[in-house]
């Protein structure tokens, strides 16, 4: 019994020293939900491998298995509750940009009533157990120095020499330090590596619902795989004061502003048209209006944008035509509306507004979607509205049709006040992914079937495109019958994913793996048309990108241009297209921005001072 008592004793710290780990992860991601239900196997496994690691670099650097448990232990405890209560208040778990705003959250942590759930009180319950098993969990390195003064000559010239070099603990706990640090941060740069994330590990890496991220990763995983995205670096050279004289150069001069124009801007979920990839053939036009009005309708410009994203991500598009940066100065993956927006940033909108403008940004959709609710008044909207504007509003499949979007925006025009300028703003909803759910709803039917193909997510997607066509050539035909000038600019925000448009190439004997950066931009091309309601100058085939885009509206309606879209305008007579799939010169060079560092250093300069520096 004294020899199992003290196998126990010996023995049962190390045994701990590798369960508690455990039970700390469980513990933390139980706070806001269940991993047994969220996660897969190879994600439980890896988080687990993450706490061990953890555990053990805080047990070589304090030597004792108590203290290395205690302070893991309180950690979890306190980050987790921490992340409750910020989920609780914001619908949003926490990310690393919320570092760089911490000490707002502080200014505002008086407003909030906090409470815990039962699941709460437990997991805090187990907290505390955990720590007072962990205290009694004393064992450790040696404190004592091995003696090496006066070696035993006796024992012979080896055994002297071994005594000479054995190692001391100091050094053991230093090389396993090192060791497990090199594993945490391994472990970190394998989750910066798409491919691994994407292909090798399957993980969930959309921003777009970072409390997903959350629950399918595991807490400390998903903040990891975002750290990479907490900063921007300054440009090469940059000078604060340099990027406000050059700004400063390319201000317009002020006189007053006589013809304000209603401009209308609709960012369309998902518009596109495949047959950039390679021709198909339909039963009928999928976009007949779109596809005229690109044909070289009257009062019209028109061509290809060019944007930053496929599948997904819409608030980068957004990003890039409200404010005319581009996300090629960004890091790949980051959403700036979650990180970077934390401020009042000049965007076309405050540029109206300052004009005179009644300015309003409309999304049928929930207002903390890509936290547009905290985005837009920074951008100078002064008026938004989102889903609960749109109640009994028609639907398609389980989104607010593209024809009640436009109903709510012709409600608010029409309540406007005569002569009163409007910059009205809108995201739809109507063409969301997934496509494949279309037999699941009786208010849609595949009405585009495409000849050679026996996809059903492309005759779906195409289906919506009709739907989507209509809607937007009842807006304009509204508009051509009213007196007040108007301009409706309307552009998707990106092509569908991969396996909607797989088919299109397929008919081309082609798949997605095979195309070459050149014919890669393609996925990264939508139409767009700016229209207006009197005589604009006509211009087609005109392939820009979003960011140039705001300043081609302003001149398309006759109004002066802020300094930074001065700036783009003068920029894009040499550089025709610029996001983060590529660059397109003006001689039709077809380059990426990070070859082009010297020609687009002021940009990069002056998107840092306005976003960071301002």
């Amino acid at each position: 019994m004294t020899k199992l008592t003290d196998r126990l004793k010996k023995y049962g710290p190390y045994f701990f020293l590798w369960i508690i780990p455990i039970c700390n992860f469980y513990l933390m991601e139980f706070y806001t939900h269940n991993p047994f239900t969220t996660m897969k196997l190879n994600v439980h496994i890896m988080n687990i491998v993450l706490f061990e690691a953890m555990a053990l670099f805080l047990y070589a650097l304090t030597g004792r298995i108590n203290i290395a448990l205690i302070l893991q232990t309180l950690f979890c405890a306190i980050y987790g509750l921490a992340g409750y209560f910020v989920l609780e208040f914001r619908g949003a778990p926490i990310q690393p940009w919320d570092i760089l705003s911490i000490s707002t959250a502080a200014s505002v942590a008086d407003n909030y009533e906090y409470k815990l759930d039962r699941t709460s009180i437990l997991v805090l319950a187990g907290f505390v157990f955990i720590l007072l098993i962990s205290f009694f969990q004393k064992a450790g390195f040696s404190k004592n120095k091995p003696k090496k003064d006066i070696p035993d000559l006796s024992a012979g010239e080896e055994t002297a020499q071994s005594a000479k070099r054995k190692i001391r603990p100091w050094q053991m706990r230093l090389a396993l330090a090192v060791f497990f640090g090199l594993i945490l941060f391994g472990y970190t740069k394998m989750l910066h590596n798409e491919d691994i994330v994407q292909n090798k590990l399957r993980l969930y890496d959309k921003l777009f619902t970072p409390t997903t991220i959350q629950y399918k990763n595991g807490t400390l995983t998903a903040f990891l795989m975002e750290l990479q995205y907490v900063s921007v670096e300054k440009p090469d050279h940059y000078s604060k004061e340099k990027a406000a004289e050059l700004l400063d150069a390319y201000a317009g001069s002020e006189t007053a502003v006589t013809d304000t124009p209603n401009i209308i801007v609709i960012m369309n979920e998902a518009f596109s048209d495949p047959a950039v990839l390679g021709e198909f053939t339909t039963n009928e036009d999928y976009m007949p209006f779109v596809h005229s009005m690109l044909d070289g309708a009257e009062n019209t410009i028109s061509g290809m944008l060019n944007v930053s994203v496929k599948g997904g991500n819409t608030a980068n598009t957004e990003f890039e035509y409200l404010t005319g940066s581009t996300m090629a100065f960004l890091p790949y993956g980051s959403i700036p509306y979650q990180q970077y927006v934390k401020n009042e940033t000049p965007t076309i909108a405050s540029h109206l507004k300052a004009l005179g403008y009644r300015t309003v940004a409309m999304h049928p959709y929930y207002a903390t979607g890509w936290d547009r609710d905290t985005v837009y008044p920074n951008f100078g909207f002064e008026e938004t509205h989102f889903l609960e504007f749109y109640k009994n509003s028609e639907k398609i499949r389980k989104y607010v049709s593209d024809k009640a979007d436009y109903e709510k925006i012709l409600e608010v025009y029409e309540n406007k006040a005569d002569g009163e300028p409007l910059f009205l703003f809108n995201v739809t909803m109507q063409n969301h992914s997934s496509y494949s759910d279309w037999n699941d709803y009786d208010n849609f039917s595949l009405d585009i079937s495409v000849n050679g193909s026996d996809s059903k997510l492309l005759p779906a997607y195409l289906s919506l495109m009709k739907l989507s066509d209509q809607a937007i050539e009842e807006l304009v035909n509204y508009f051509s019958m009213e007196e007040e000038k108007t301009i409706i600019v309307f552009f998707g925000d990106h092509q569908p994913t991969d396996s909607v448009v797989n088919p299109v190439l397929k008919l081309q004997g082609r798949t997605c793996s095979d195309l070459s950066a050149e014919e890669e931009t393609l996925r990264y091309e939508v139409p767009y048309f700016i229209w207006a309601n009197y005589d604009i100058e006509e211009e087609t085939d005109v392939n820009t990108s979003a960011n140039f885009l705001a300043a081609k509206t302003l001149k398309a309606a006759g109004l002066p241009l802020p300094a930074y879209f001065n700036f783009l305008d003068t920029l894009k007579e040499q550089v025709s297209v610029i996001s983060a799939s590529h660059v397109r010169l003006a001689d039709g060079t077809f380059t990426y921005a990070k070859d082009q560092k010297e020609l687009l250093n002021d940009y990069r300069a002056l998107q840092y001072y306005l976003l960071f520096d301002h």
